[in-house]
């Protein structure tokens, strides 16, 4: 999957302010919050991967990461 992330020493007031002229990106998690989401979701093996900027501090992501099978 891809999708837009934050450098994580980016304020959320900072993701906002470069998200004025392109509103998908003031949302943006930063790196950290987006592995500590998808860690609280029970994946692992989890691999941000930043890709090109898109504004400052704010980056193209590959993300993967796998959810481990439940026995039944």
């Amino acid at each position: 999957m891809t999708d837009i992330v934050a450098e994580d020493h980016l304020t959320p007031a900072d993701r906002v302010l470069r998200g004025e002229y392109v509103g998908c990106i003031a949302g943006a998690l930063s790196i950290a919050e987006y592995h500590d989401g998808l860690t609280n979701a029970g994946f692992v093996n989890i691999h941000i991967s930043p890709t090109h900027q898109v504004a400052d501090g704010m980056h193209s992501a590959i993300i993967r990461a796998a959810k481990p099978a439940v026995s039944p």
